[in-house]
């Protein structure tokens, strides 16, 4: 794709989701990615002999990114206070090497609210969907917490409680490739297998399978405490 294209492209997505919002739509926008939107970003601003700023990026990529992802939400239409529409804004990034120490990433991070990190080792495993557990996170869950309490009066203790027992397992696993697995009590024994169940049956999912396909959320938490209960 030529560069002015690329650099274009993001805005003309979000100029058409405002458009369907306006009509009163919930739209959803995927960027993929804006790592490589970015790079064109650079490329012309090299171009046009702007002062560089980290890693060869224009100054003002900070306040681009900012600008693109404050026109999503929602809205009341102007002449129908009845019409709401919304734009949700999904943007893949590419880091090099996946450092996610790169002014994209960072940046990014900085506005957006929720994060799936993707992880290769995952990935290579045939672990789908291949979302890391620990760097992924969401900074809506105070505002849905009413929400979600009316789903199970325990879903912040189960997910903590999962959170933890995979944290643990991940320490335990350091110690075993220092000293090896003969050292590990029949608790810590427990903790390993209860992981693997909560990894091979709870978050390793197939979008093929019928049942996997879509689970309503009291099923899932149903299943969460189950595993926990092991």
């Amino acid at each position: 794709m030529p560069i002015l294209a690329r650099e274009a492209s993001i805005y003309s997505g979000i100029t058409i989701a405002e458009y369907y919002r306006d009509m009163g739509y919930n739209v959803a926008i995927m960027a993929d990615s804006t790592s490589r939107w970015a790079e064109a970003l650079r490329e012309i601003s090299g171009r046009l002999e702007e002062m560089p700023g980290e890693e060869g990026y224009p100054a003002y990529l900070a306040s681009r990114l900012a600008e693109y992802y404050s026109r999503a939400g929602n809205i009341k239409t102007l002449g129908n206070d009845d019409r709401e529409g919304s734009i949700t804004v999904l943007s893949a990034i590419s880091p090099p090497g996946g450092d996610f120490s790169e002014p994209v990433t960072r940046n990014t991070l900085r506005l957006a609210k929720v994060f799936w990190a993707l992880d290769f080792n995952l990935a290579h495993r045939r672990h789908y969907p291949a979302i890391n557990w620990f760097m992924s996170y969401s900074e809506y869950m105070s505002f849905l917490e009413d929400w979600f309490l009316r789903i199970d009066r325990d879903s912040q203790r189960l997910c903590s409680d999962a959170r933890a027992l995979l944290r643990e397992e991940e320490e335990l696993k350091e110690i075993v490739a220092l000293i090896g697995a003969d050292i590990l009590g029949d608790k810590q024994r427990g903790v390993f297998e209860v992981a693997k169940m909560l990894k091979e049956y709870f978050l390793l999912q197939s979008a093929y399978h019928p049942v996997d396909v879509y689970c309503p959320i009291q099923k899932t938490y149903k299943m969460l405490r189950t595993l926990l209960k092991f």
